[in-house]
């Protein structure tokens, strides 16, 4: 897309924790919008819901890049998500117990055709 009515910076807008996303003020009387999880998906377009004027939003993708993976919504199944992460965790650390390294390094045999 080449034509952006304005580039602006994350940090200039607002973040709307009932709607789950970043606005700013359009000219329209309406508000640009764009969601944490398009942020986390290199998206960098904000869009307005009332006209056709879009912002191009200027940030950095790693602070978005530990967002997981899903659709838009952040509803009731954001809390099972943490769990199930947290569930994750314990079998790591379980492999982690169970991981033996041998101190006696291994000889590699080398086959030499001729």
């Amino acid at each position: 897309m080449g034509a952006y009515y304005d580039e602006i910076e994350i940090e200039d807008m607002s973040w709307d924790a009932v709607k789950g996303v970043y606005h700013y003020p359009c000219p329209c009387g309406d508000r640009f919008e764009i969601s944490r999880k398009q942020l986390a998906n290199y998206e960098d377009i904000a869009t307005c819901p009332s006209c056709s004027l879009v912002i191009r939003v200027v940030y950095d993708p790693l602070d978005f890049e530990d967002e997981p993976p899903g659709d838009e919504s952040e509803s009731e199944g954001s809390a099972e998500e943490e769990t199930d992460s947290d569930s994750n965790d314990d079998h790591f650390e379980d492999a982690l117990d169970k991981l033996s390294l041998n101190d006696q390094p291994t000889p590699a045999t080398v086959a030499i055709s001729a």
